[in-house]
């Protein structure tokens, strides 16, 4: 079977070639099952919504299919607790100041929990999260326990299982996927594994269950049929390259017709696109097939109040043995400090509409609130000429204090004041150290492009011309002083935050 490609030609890379070209191959077989087996769903939809989840998986360089211990991105097996708890920190930090990210889901398998030292460690990322209110969906995936797309080996599973619902089981914010796309089952096959699962491990609460849909997690509609799920929430996974090319009605059609009537139960655990060929999901108009599917997927899932966690987070960079061109965030940083830059704005914005976000373009109004003062930045004067300095003043609620941000492509955006209609400017385009900040009228020029760079909660403002920061003068506290460019620091005075008005 041939390979998807980039829309600039080039293959996926090691990584989703090889997740694709595995589901690639049972594509046509998965879809004409799916058909036979669909049935007329009479049960009433659930009373809950799943919006609450707005994540990310957290996965391994390649996958998450491994005979060994499992070590997501970023980690490394020689880390101790606190390291990984540090290294999470950084990275869900970048992940809720970008995106508003409160869900991670992380892998498991047998061999990772049954390796005390590295469990111990590991635990790291998920007592991270859950301490900061982050809700964390633990899933197993395929190792030497299964093989298939079943489970070969139930005790190996079950001692898993207990091991970690008894040590979580109390965690409120702790969800427990019992298997990641049971598709060596048939539906009947795995609906009475899933219900023994339940039987089995009393410590997990019903409510924070997701048991997976038939197939590859792509069919919920026998899942919401079983009363014996009726508890539970619902894991359901959806990808383009699952059934080939559609219009958008199509995939809208499509992927509410496979949720059943327990979209309300369902969390979309799996969706994603490439992020890295520059393609535009702002575009209703487009005919690429992938983003055709990310706005049908985000649509639906928006209708539904559902909320879901993309894959991946990470996925490492061109070139990396396991590359996964469809991860949203690219990776820098050293040892625990550790930063991430969203590959994608447009996608981006895609998935945060799906979770309900108004988004930018002229959706959303921001402060813009600098860390060190915690004032706002500010046309000054104020007026709508061209040339008005911008500044930082005590917030007080102004259409001068009030900023949208317009996607310019390749990661940048152009910041638009409400009042004047005029976007940030890099004063006559200067490179220099000291460029002062200004309204302009917009136009195509980098000196009013910005890449939002996240540090630590917070993000730089980095010129698209010179690569300099917006920054605040001296650091200093007062209302009225100006912003100026100068080279990208660790100082809080170039550190900002937005809020929604």
């Amino acid at each position: 079977m041939t390979l998807i490609t980039a829309s600039d030609g080039h293959s996926s890379g090691p990584s989703r070639s090889t997740r694709s070209s595995r589901r690639l191959l049972i594509a046509i077989v998965v879809t004409a099952l799916t058909a036979v087996a669909s049935l007329v769903v009479s049960a009433p939809p659930a009373d809950a919504a799943t919006s609450q989840f707005r994540g990310m998986n957290w996965a391994v360089l390649g996958d998450n299919f491994s005979t060994g211990t499992l070590v997501v991105q970023g980690l490394s097996q020689s880390d101790s607790n606190a390291t990984v708890r540090a290294k999470a920190n950084a990275l869900y930090d970048d992940m809720a100041s970008t995106m508003g990210v409160n869900t991670v889901r992380l892998p498991i398998n047998t061999h990772t929990v049954a390796n005390t030292t590295w469990w111990n460690a590991y635990r790291g990322a998920i007592d991270a999260a859950t301490a900061r209110g982050f809700k964390v969906i633990l899933a197993y995936w395929e190792d030497g326990a299964a093989s298939g797309g079943r489970i070969t080996n139930i005790a190996a599973w079950n001692t898993m299982w207990s091991s970690v619902t008894n040590t979580y089981g109390s965690n409120s914010n702790v969800y427990f996927e019992p298997m990641n796309e049971p598709h060596g089952y048939t539906s009947a096959e795995w609906r009475n594994v899933a219900a023994n699962w339940l039987s089995y491990h009393t410590s997990a609460v019903p409510g924070r269950v997701l048991i997976g849909g038939t197939g590859y997690s792509q069919d919920l509609r026998d899942i919401c049929n079983d009363s014996r799920f009726n508890s539970t929430l619902l894991s359901f996974h959806h990808y383009a390259f699952f059934y080939g090319a559609m219009t958008y009605d199509a995939f809208r059609s499509h992927i509410q017709t496979r949720l059943g009537n327990c979209a309300s139960r369902a969390v979309a655990t799996e969706f994603g696109a490439p992020m890295s060929t520059g393609l535009n999901y702002g575009d209703a108009n487009s005919t690429d097939n992938f983003v055709r599917h990310i706005r049908a997927m985000a649509q639906v899932m928006r209708d539904n109040q559902m909320g879901g966690t993309y894959w991946p987070a990470l996925g490492g960079k061109p070139g990396d043995i396991g590359y996964d061109w469809y991860s949203m965030y690219a990776l820098s940083g050293s040892g625990t400090d550790l930063n991430l830059t969203v590959r994608n704005t447009s996608g981006a914005d895609r998935i945060r509409y799906a979770w309900g976000d108004t988004i930018g373009g002229g959706d959303s109004t921001y402060r813009i609130n600098v860390r060190h003062s915690g004032k706002a930045m500010d046309v000054q004067q104020p007026n709508t000429d061209n040339g008005a300095r911008v500044g930082q003043y005590t917030y007080g609620g102004n259409a001068w204090q009030q900023w949208q941000f317009q996607d310019a492509g390749s990661g940048y955006w152009r910041i638009i004041s409400r009042h004047s209609g005029k976007c940030l400017d890099v004063v006559s385009a200067s490179t220099a150290d000291g460029a002062e900040l200004i309204q302009y009228t917009c136009g195509t020029g980098t000196n009013q492009q910005f890449q939002m760079v996240a540090n630590g909660g917070y993000f730089q403002l980095r010129a698209r011309h010179s690569s300099k920061c917006v920054d605040v003068p001296s650091a200093s506290t007062a209302d009225g002083v100006i912003l100026k460019q100068y080279p990208c620091n660790t100082g809080t005075n170039q550190q900002w935050s937005r809020t929604a008005v």
